[in-house]
């Protein structure tokens, strides 16, 4: 062979060589990241080439699919009380994608699963459909429904709640409000592409998860981790013994003088207990001056502050962090005892201060999951109630319980008791914005109930009253939060 000959066959040689090795790149090093590529037709044609696994309630499924007769995305997602259930399932869309638990469980519920791999080849080998898993849920539908219908029953109020069981972590109820129904924008069609930006554009913000993702100031709730704090410190050893805090207060290093709304006569030099009862703002801002601002962080971090309250794992679970800030003034950390200044908390993290205050201190990770089922019913998953911390001592906790329960019974939580059930509770109003006479504040209710056989629930429950028709003086946690906390206590402790 001449050599003009051998240099061709040579470098035809290294282009075949070339060839395979991409083909063999492509195949078994970058097929994981091309298979579930968003920008991949054939991922998404797959998707929804048969119908979804089920999201579980109560033992039914609140989740569905629709055949869609002749287009290439054969079956298209359906929701039971979409409205009610979105801020737990999510939505899967065939042109905006998904979220929440359909997000994050897509691979049970398309049955694309590794754990589900044997059922599929079976599956294949038989010519059925392809099997899907199942996603079981915590929540308890008679509370969900109760959260729900008392957020949407304070008409043009935006809100949220939250209720779980202290001794495990289950989440009993998430909700929302206002909300969206996830059916109508499940297919591809321009008319629904068209509702999701309505909805997305719409400035009451009905795609926000409030109860996850969204911050704001805990306002007069956050007492009563100031007084765990306190407890906990020493700062306070007897809560029915005077204060030494004036009302009206005065900021350290400051002029300001903050008063409280029950009156200086009764506030002034006031107990813990008292405070509690009649939400003096005097004596937390004293006890968290007196504590200082590394001790106060500590505690508000050992009930889950700065922290995710959901590990990385639960991907599109997670809520966004509560901050108790760094590098706090004197006065700033003052204003956080009584859950003002640059304090921000979601309504799930005062659920948790709520639910480890009622579990003797003890703080349980949240869950929303129960278990994960494969296609013929079998539990592939199943999770474990785990501790988070001992955010405080016992005795600590206990002592909080006193005064909440006494705020119940005595003081501004008395519209959230219920008979036969043992029921602690602190209302809350969050001044928001630099000119706070310009704003509506928020109004925030926490609380637990306790059953005699054991069984228990916290909830927390945020109200926004931007929209609604009602006079600056009559926005209260006490007013619009504790009958929606009491409800949702009542569906879960009275069945």
């Amino acid at each position: 062979m001449n050599r003009p000959l051998r240099a061709v066959a040579v470098f035809c040689g290294l282009l075949m060589l070339a060839l395979l090795i991409r083909a063999n790149w492509l195949q078994y090093v970058d097929a994981e990241a091309l298979a579930s590529d968003t920008n991949n037709r054939r991922v998404l044609i797959e998707r929804f080439a048969s119908p979804r696994g089920d999201i579980i309630v109560g033992g039914e499924a609140v989740t569905g699919s629709e055949a869609v007769a002749g287009r290439e995305l054969k079956y298209k997602r359906t929701y039971v009380n979409g409205p009610m259930y979105a801020p737990v399932t999510g939505f899967a869309s065939q042109a905006q994608g998904m979220s929440l638990l359909e997000k994050t469980y897509d691979g049970i519920l398309s049955g694309k699963d590794d754990r589900l791999a044997f059922q599929h080849f079976l599956d294949v080998a038989t010519g059925k459909d392809r099997g899907t898993g199942a996603v079981v849920t915590t929540i308890d539908p008679r509370a969900q429904k109760a959260a729900y219908k008392g957020l949407t029953g304070l008409k043009g109020a935006r809100g949220a709640v939250v209720a779980l069981d202290p001794r495990t972590g289950k989440v009993l109820a998430l909700a929302s409000a206002p909300s969206y129904d996830p059916s109508v924008f499940a297919g591809n069609t321009f008319k629904e592409s068209d509702r999701f930006v309505a909805l997305d554009k719409d400035k009451r913000k009905p795609l926000a998860n409030r109860p996850l993702r969204e911050t704001y100031p805990p306002g007069s709730t956050f007492k009563i981790l100031t007084a765990a704090a306190a407890l906990e410190h020493g700062v306070v050893t007897d809560i029915d013994a005077p204060s030494e805090a004036d009302s009206p207060y005065q900021l350290p290093q400051s002029t300001n003088r903050i008063g409280s709304e029950a009156g200086d006569a009764v506030c002034g030099k006031a107990s813990m207990k008292t405070a509690m009862q009649y939400s003096c703002n005097n004596v937390f801002l004293d006890a968290a001056a007196k504590l200082g601002e590394d001790r106060m962080r500590e505690t508000a971090e050992k009930f889950g502050f700065n922290e995710d309250v959901y590990s990385p794992d639960f991907g599109d679970l997670r809520a966004t962090k509560s901050i108790y800030p760094q590098d706090l003034d004197k006065p700033g950390t003052a204003l956080t005892g009584m859950g003002q200044g640059s304090l921000t908390s979601t309504p799930m993290q005062m659920a948790l201060v709520t639910a480890a205050l009622a579990n003797d201190g003890k703080l349980m990770q949240p869950y929303i999951v129960d278990e994960i089922r494969g296609p013929d019913l079998s539990t592939l998953e199943k999770t474990e109630p785990a501790v988070m911390s001992q955010a405080v001592s016992v005795p600590t906790a206990q002592k909080v319980q006193q005064m909440m329960e006494h705020t119940a019974k005595e003081g501004s939580a008395q519209r959230a008791l219920i008979d036969g059930i043992v029921v602690g509770g602190k209302t809350g109003t969050a001044q928001r914005g630099v000119n706070v006479a310009d704003e509506v504040p928020y109004g925030w209710f926490v609380s637990y109930g306790k059953r005699p056989d054991g069984a228990s629930v916290a909830v927390a429950v945020f109200i926004d009253p931007t929209g609604m028709d009602i006079s600056r003086q009559d926005i209260s946690g006490g007013r619009l939060g504790a009958p929606i906390a009491r409800s949702v206590m009542k569906a879960v402790l009275q069945k």
